[in-house]
This record gives C-alpha cells, sequence and structure tokens, in this order.
C-alpha cells in the first residue's frame, strides 16, 4: 500500500466514530418531539372525553415521561460512546504520527544511501526533466541540486562506446563526457520505473566512472598490438636467422657427406663423421626451435589426408632403429589388426610427435629397449598410441612440469642426457591442436609410457578398407621365439596369437633346444642378439622339428648370414614389419636349400628398398649466391651425371633460361634459391612462368631451395609456380627424390 493509500485509510477510519454519535443524537431528537406531540395531544381532547380528562392526563404526562427517560437514556449512551470514539481517534492519530515519522526517517536514509553511492543516479520525467539527482550525479554535473530539479540537463559527451540493450530492456552503453575535472568515461544503465498513484513511468539512470577500466582496457589493447607486432618481428627475424643459420649449416653437413665419399684415412673418417654428426645436432635443434615459433605464435595447419597407419609406425621404427641399436637396444612396433588400414589425420604432425617421444624413449633407456603399440581407443575413430620403454622413469613430482616449456625431469638429467626441453611441450600442444591428448605413466626405474588418444576415422574406399597384408594360416601352429631381450618377443608372440598360433617364448638357448622335441614346430624364429654360433646350433637341432627356421638380426649383421649354418630357411630384419613376418611364416613347409635363397622373397630389407629410376643427364640450372652452397650443389649433381650451371641472383638465373630457350636447349630443371641480391628467386620464378607464356616454352620444373620453413614462404612459392621445395640444410635423399621424378616424368612422355 503506498503513503497516499495508508494516509486515506487513517482518515475515514478517524471519521466514524463522530459520525455514528451525531446519528445517536438525531434519533434521541426525533423520540423526544413525537412523546411530546403525543401528550399534548391527549390533553386537547374533546370535552367528549371530559370525564376522562384526569386518566388522560396522567396517560400523556406518563408516556411523555417515558419517552423522555428514553430519550435520556439514549443521549447517555451516545455520549458514552463519544468519549470512547475520541479515544480511539486520539491513538489512532498518534499512530498515524508515529508512522509519518517513519517514512520521513526511511526517506531521509533512502536519500542518505542515494547521496552516498559513488554512482551516478538520476530520475527524469517523460520530457526528460530531471525529478531526483543524488550528490554523485551533482558533483559531475558541477551544478547544485535545485539548478538540475525539474530542468533538462545533459552532460557534453566527446566519445560513444559500447552499446547493448538487455533482455529485460535495460540500455547498457559507455560514455565519455566532459567534467570539470576533465573527460571521464562512464558506463550506464538506463531503464523505465513507474511512478506512484498512476504517474507517467520514470527513466531511471544509474552511471558508473569506469575511466580506469577503459584507460587500462586501452592500455592493454595496445600492448597487444606491440605484442603482435613484436611476434611478427620474432618471426622474421627468425625466418631471417633460420635461412642465416642453414646456408652455413647446409655446406658444413653437405661437405662433410661428400667428403666421406673420398679416400679417408680411419682417424679422418671419424673425425668427419663428428663433423656431420654435431652439424645434423644442430640442424635437429634449429628444427625443434622454429616448431615452438610457429606452435606460439598458433599457425599449426593440419593436413588432414588418408594414410596407412602401419606403415607410419614401422616407418618411425626403422627410422629410429639405427639409433637403439647402436646403444643395443631393442625398438619394436605393434598395430592392431582391428584398425582400419588408413586413416584421415596428419601423418605428419603425428609422425613428428611419435618420433620425438619414441627418440626420448631412446635417449633415456641404458637397457632393454622401446615399444610402439597402436590399438584402439575407448570411443569410436579413437587410436591409442603407447611408447613404452625400459628407462630411467620420471618421479612423479617431475611428470606435470616436462610438459612445460624448457622443462626437463630434474638439472641432472639435462646434463647427463642433454636437450633443450621444448620436444614434449611441442608433442604436447600438437597433439591438442589435433584434439587429442598426451598422458605419461612412469615410476623412477620402471620405464615410462606415453600414451597418445587423438581422432583418426576410418579413410573411405574398399582401398582404405583392404588389410595392408594377408595373415598367414596359423590355426593351432606352435611357433617358439628364442632371444634374450622380450620386447620384440613378446609383440611378436602377441601377433602371432592374433593370428590363431600357441607361442612359447624361450631365453635360454639350451632350454629351446630341449623343448624342440616335444611337438612338430611350424616355425622357430631365433634372435641373433644370443649370439651367432647359438644361432647356428639351434637351427641344427630344429632341422627336424621346426618347418620354418629364421633368424631375425640387424642390417648390420646381415653380412653373418653367409657364415650361418644352412639349416636357416630365411631370415628377418629388425625392427620386423609385420608384411614381411606374414610373408615368411606363409611360405611353402619344404625346407629351403639355405638363407641365401631368401635375398629376393619379402623381407624386410626387399620391401623397404623402392625401384626409384635413377636421374642421370638432366641439364640443370641453379641460383645459389652462397659460394659454398654453389660448389656443393655443383658437385654433387655432377657425382649423379648431371650437367650443372650455376647463377648467383635471379636475374643472371633467369638471364641463362632466356637464352637456353632461345638456343632449343631448354634445362630441365631449375634449383632456385630465394634469397638472393637483385632479384630473389620468388620474382625470378614469376618471370620464368610468364616467359614461357608469352613465347610459349615448356614448361620447366622449378623447385625452390630455401632455409626458411615458415608456411608463409610455402605459400609465396606455390603462388610463384614453382613446383617443390627443398629444405637447407639439403638432404641428398630427397634432392635424389625429386630429380628422379623429373627423370620419371621425362620417360614416360617419351
Amino acid at each position: 500500500m503506498s503513503g497516499h493509500q495508508q494516509s486515506a485509510a487513517a482518515r475515514a477510519g478517524a471519521a466514524s466514530p463522530p459520525r455514528r454519535g451525531i446519528g445517536a443524537i438525531v434519533r434521541g431528537g426525533f423520540s423526544f418531539c413525537f412523546g411530546f406531540a403525543a401528550a399534548y395531544a391527549l390533553l386537547r381532547i374533546e370535552p367528549l372525553l371530559a370525564g376522562e380528562q384526569a386518566e388522560a392526563l396522567a396517560i400523556g404526562a406518563g408516556l411523555l415521561g417515558g419517552w423522555c427517560s428514553t430519550v435520556i437514556v439514549v443521549l447517555t449512551g451516545e455520549v458514552s460512546r463519544l468519549r470512547r470514539s475520541d479515544a480511539e481517534l486520539s491513538a489512532r492519530n498518534e499512530a498515524l504520527a508515529d508512522r509519518n515519522w517513519e517514512l520521513e526517517e526511511a526517506a531521509h536514509r533512502a536519500s542518505t544511501v542515494l547521496d552516498s553511492q559513488g554512482d551516478l543516479i538520476v530520475l527524469r520525467d517523460s520530457e526528460q526533466r530531471i525529478r531526483l539527482a543524488n550528490d554523485a550525479f551533482c558533483a559531475m554535473a558541477g551544478k547544485p541540486r535545485e539548478a538540475l530539479i525539474g530542468h533538462r540537463f545533459a552532460f557534453n559527451v566527446l566519445d560513444h562506446g559500447a552499446d547493448f540493450i538487455e533482455a529485460d530492456g535495460t540500455r547498457v552503453y559507455d560514455q565519455k563526457i566532459a567534467t570539470q575535472n576533465g573527460a571521464r568515461w562512464i558506463s550506464w544503465r538506463e531503464g523505465w520505473v513507474r511512478s506512484d498513484a498512476g504517474e507517467p513511468a520514470e527513466l531511471q539512470c544509474v552511471g558508473r566512472d569506469v575511466t580506469d577500466r577503459i584507460n587500462t582496457e586501452r592500455a592493454l589493447a595496445e600492448a597487444r598490438d606491440l605484442a603482435c607486432a613484436a611476434n611478427r618481428a620474432k618471426s622474421r627475424f627468425l625466418a631471417m636467422a633460420s635461412h642465416e643459420i642453414r646456408t652455413p649449416l647446409n655446406g658444413i653437413i653437405g661437405m662433410s657427406g661428400l667428403l666421406l665419399d673420398t679416400g679417408l684415412t680411419a682417424e679422418q673418417t671419424t673425425y668427419v663423421k663428428a663433423i656431420k654428426t654435431s652439424g645434423d645436432a644442430l640442424s635437429s635443434l634449429i628444427e625443434e626451435l622454429l616448431d615452438y615459433s610457429k606452435i606460439e605464435a598458433g599457425k599449426i595447419d593440419l593436413d588432414l589426408r588418408p594414410f596407412a597407419l602401419t606403415a607410419l609406425i614401422e616407418d618411425i621404427a626403422e627410422l629410429l632403429a639405427p639409433r637403439a641399436q647402436a646403444r643395443e637396444l631393442e625398438i619394436a612396433t605393434y598395430v592392431d589388426e582391428r584398425l582400419p588400414a588408413q586413416v584421415v589425420g596428419d601423418a605428419a604432425r603425428l609422425r613428428q610427435v611419435l618420433l620425438n617421444l619414441a627418440g626420448n624413449a631412446i635417449k633415456f633407456t641404458e637397457t632393454g629397449g622401446v615399444a610402439l603399440i597402436v590399438e584402439p581407443g575407448l570411443m569410436p575413430d579413437e587410436v591409442r598410441f603407447l611408447v613404452r620403454d625400459t628407462g630411467i622413469g620420471i618421479a612423479p613430482e617431475a611428470q606435470a612440469r616436462i610438459f612445460n616449456d624448457f622443462e626437463q625431469a630434474d638439472a641432472q638429467t639435462a646434463r647427463n642426457y642433454g636437450g633443450t626441453g621444448l620436444g614434449l611441450s611441442i608433442s604436447d600442444r600438437i597433439v591438442k591442436r589435433m584434439g587429442g591428448r598426451i598422458e605419461l605413466q612412469s615410476q623412477p626405474g620402471d620405464g615410462a609410457t606415453f600414451e597418445v588418444t587423438i581422432e583418426l576415422p576410418a579413410a573411405e574406399g574398399d582401398a582404405a578398407t583392404a588389410p595392408p597384408f594377408t595373415a598367414p594360416e596359423l590355426d593351432n601352429q606352435a611357433v617358439m621365439l628364442v632371444g634374450r631381450n622380450t620386447i620384440e618377443a613378446s609383440l611378436i608372440a602377441r601377433r602371432l596369437e592374433r593370428w590363431g598360433a600357441h607361442t612359447c617364448t624361450v631365453v635360454d638357448p639350451d632350454v629351446a633346444a630341449a623343448l624342440l622335441p616335444e611337438r612338430p614346430w611350424h616355425a622357430l624364429l631365433i634372435d641373433r642378439a644370443i649370439g651367432a654360433a647359438e644361432v647356428a646350433a639351434l637351427a641344427a637341432a630344429a632341422r627336424h622339428h621346426a618347418t620354418h627356421r629364421i633368424v631375425m638380426l640387424t642390417p648390420t649383421e646381415r653380412h653373418e648370414l653367409q657364415t650361418m649354418d644352412a639349416a636357416l630357411t630365411g631370415y628377418l630384419v629388425k625392427p620386423l614389419r609385420a608384411a614381411s613376418l606374414a610373408a615368411r611364416l606363409a611360405l611353402p613347409t619344404a625346407d629351403a636349400p639355405g638363407i641365401a635363397s631368401d635375398d629376393g622373397d619379402d623381407s624386410a630389407d626387399s620391401e623397404r628398398s623402392v625401384a626409384v629410376p635413377a636421374p642421370s643427364g638432366l641439364s640443370i640450372l641453379v641460383a645459389e649466391d652462397n659460394e659454398i652452397n654453389a660448389l656443393l650443389m655443383r658437385s654433387l649433381l655432377t657425382r649423379l651425371g648431371h650437367r650443372v650451371l650455376i647463377s648467383t641472383d635471379g636475374e643472371q638465373a633467369f638471364d641463362a633460361w632466356i637464352a637456353a630457350v632461345s638456343a632449343g636447349t631448354p634445362y630441365d630443371v631449375i634449383l632456385m634459391d630465394l634469397q638472393m641480391p637483385r632479384l630473389d628467386g620468388i620474382e625470378a620464378s614469376k618471370r620464368i612462368r610468364a616467359g614461357e607464356i608469352s613465347r610459349g616454352a615448356a614448361r620447366t620444373p622449378i623447385f625452390a631451395l630455401t632455409a626458411n620453413t615458415l608456411g608463409d614462404e610455402r605459400t609465396a612459392c606455390d603462388e610463384a609456380g614453382m613446383d617443390g621445395f627443398l629444405i637447407k640444410p639439403l638432404d641428398r635423399d630427397k634432392l635424389d627424390e625429386a630429380l628422379a621424378s623429373i627423370v620419371a616424368g621425362r620417360c614416360l612422355a617419351a
């Protein structure tokens, strides 16, 4: 109930008792008049009633007295009631006075609260006249309240900020206004509120001084812009530094490789290998730093394409095998056959992560080995990659921080094993960018298991769903595995059991020989690590007990095959490929005449060697301004039988191309350095492509030579019409592959 309604009710209640008293007086007066008239009439009766005058007079007087008594009684009651009503009225008036005092006190408190607020509060009517303004508003306006109430007033607005309407209709906006104390930013909340007694609604505005917040936000925005500019400058610096470092590094690695091909003494060979190893280590460090820079800048772009999962994992193991075998460690793989043959994802980024994890596992393992296991995940299309080692392990308190930038398990680890501490950080960010997660389980001294889980949907098409190889029929067949290290043997046994075989893993060759007569064995797989003599003796003992007698060895041990006993029926190169193992066990059961006949089979070595036409006889234009790199390119290409012309800048390269086309002897391929004086490789390539169109000349393949691995430069090369991208330090195999593709294309055209 409003204050006006309460006052009206109080007035009505106070007026009711007097009205009732007046009515009683009026009724008593009427009664008196009526009685008096009746008595008077009786006394004035005609003489017909003269005999009875005395009695009539008595009756009349009695009636008159009765009525008078009645009137007196009524009047007395009404007087008492009037007194009570007067008391009640006094009490009510006193309560109303108390209530009015309370309302005044509440209004005073409300006014005090409004005035004590730091926010600006103002009420306006429908015509924008101010009806209420607190002290903060008056102070900001620089005017007394009397000069504002009833008037239209608005601040001088210098600038506008954000402006939007909330769901309840409240308008929220920012204004920069001019005040006596300088420009201030005010954040306003503005909405209509109802007034009392049916009066028109009022516009309530509450403003807060947010100058400090706005200034902070703008300072942060400026700092962010400066940081972005610094980051772009850093990226340009890294690109330049990368090129400047890689250019001499290319010469160091390339020349050391050429030097190793010459006749050197044993001591000289050792020194040159040390130079090449140091150069390769420096190149890996540069790659790691550049990857970190790209990830930090958020420039990780995923290239989602179908790829063969088994081939990827086995290629990684094969790539790391020389490093592991040099430390007398095993490296083995297992890809669950329930997984699709081909999946869709970024194979290059996944290879980078797994290479880092497996490489770390080898680095921190002294004995035993490393296993790469791939299994289906818990969710559809999920794939789990396990990298398990038997190394030094990681303490629980160090497991969380090793994924941070430039962090390792402890200072002792950094001193003993080296590294920048960026590999796991980069891997973690790449996995998260792929929508996956990376987890670690480890205890000091018990090795470590890194688990990478990402979503890799199956590729479409019949070729993508077909198994990568045909599994052999091994149902109820017995296979014995003999080896001192159980990592590879355990994974082989796991695969054989999935193919239906009964496996028996033995560590001691004597125990294996004793078990041979117990049953017929479909295959005996012997690890060369038990010793060459032990392999020969066990193979001879198994001649009449095992159909297949296969030795497993490293590529460096292949020269021992010629001296091993003829009882062996074949060999497999470690790390084993599943297709090679399946093909070997699926051979006919008749004894082979010796292991020499296995060279043409689908062994690991034959599977890994790819027939590539030898690139020879190409006419090659090389645009390279660095003398050492130019010498390196000339030496490499000349050894391969190519004809080479060196130009030191883009203009010379363009002129050389024009001269060759005009003479009718165009170059077969152009190797174009990107950063050269006078005219860079991008502009030179654009001129050559434009010249081909204007002259009607055949298209010449152009490969970029660059030390910059950032994506912007790759895009520029594509836009310039280049056909390939070769990174410095130059990889001889990739150069051979690029030139082989040119030869193959030329042969097909012929």
